[in-house]
Formats: structure tokens, sequence, C-alpha cells
């Protein structure tokens, strides 16, 4: 049997996330700690007490996602399951730098670097409260080509 672990993308931080964990796991508590070092600020504290309003923007949730999946895995190694036999390592949109962090290809505090330049820079590009996001949903192939070529030309 195949083990894969699937990292979730911004939109599932909620305040406390991960506190459990931390006081359960000093490996998940090292996780924590080596981000908040790597950021230079108490992201945990945020994590964990904040406002869910500042936890929210980009900038703060994509490495306080990643900080818990992080320790989430060092809580499942703590309990002996050997994280580094999966096959597969998978994640939606900022999830997937949590799975090349799990997969080892980036260092913990690399990628909590890496998730806050990305975070700001996504959050530059569409100020607070403005923007939004639609689905399309029903339309076939022929239909969607038509809606994204132009868009897609036009940049």
């Amino acid at each position: 049997m195949s083990t894969a672990f699937v990292f979730p993308g911004q939109g599932a931080q909620t305040i406390g996330m991960g506190r459990d964990l931390a006081e359960a796991y000093p490996q998940a508590k090292a996780v924590f700690d080596e981000v908040d070092e790597a950021l230079g600020e108490k992201l945990s504290a945020m994590i964990w007490d904040g406002d869910i309003a500042e936890l929210t923007l980009t900038q703060n949730a994509q490495p306080a996602l990643m900080a818990t999946s992080m320790a989430a895995m060092a809580a499942l190694e703590a309990e002996g399951v050997d994280v580094t036999r999966a096959s597969f390592v998978a994640g939606h949109s900022l999830g997937e730098y949590s799975a090349l962090c799990a997969a080892g290809v980036f260092s913990l505090a690399d990628t909590a670097r890496l998730l806050r330049a990305r975070g700001l820079a996504m959050q530059s590009a569409v100020p607070v409260g403005e923007g939004a996001m639609a689905a399309v949903l029903g339309l076939g192939a022929v239909s969607y080509t038509h809606l994204t070529l132009p868009t897609i030309y036009s940049v």
C-alpha cells in the first residue's frame, strides 16, 4: 500500500490551529519555533491567540498554514510514522509548498521565508478588500476556452 500526504491551501486557517500539537509534541513546537525564528517574529502567537483578520492576510496565512502542516508531520514522526517513506506528497495551491518542504526539497526556514515573500507579493497585487473570486460551473470545453483565451492572450 502506498502512503500520500496532501496539504491544504489558503482558507483553511483558524485561530488556535496547531496549538494542541505544539503542547503535546516537542517536535511540533520546534517547528513553530523555527518558523518564528526564520521570519523574525512570533507568528505562532498570531496563529494561536491572534486576530483572525490578521491571520487571514495572505502574508500571514501562507507561512502559518505551512508551519501547522509541518508541525502535524513532526507529530506523526514522533508517533513512529516514517513520513520519508511516503510515495506521494501533494497540496492545493500554497499546500504545494508544504508538500515540497515535507519532501525535503526546501528547508523549513526557507519555506517560511518563501511563503512570506509569496504572500506579500500576492497581497500587494490585490489590496485587502478589493477583488473577488468566481466559480464557473457547468460550461463545456468550448465555452470555457472562449471565456479564457482572450484574457490569456491579452496579458
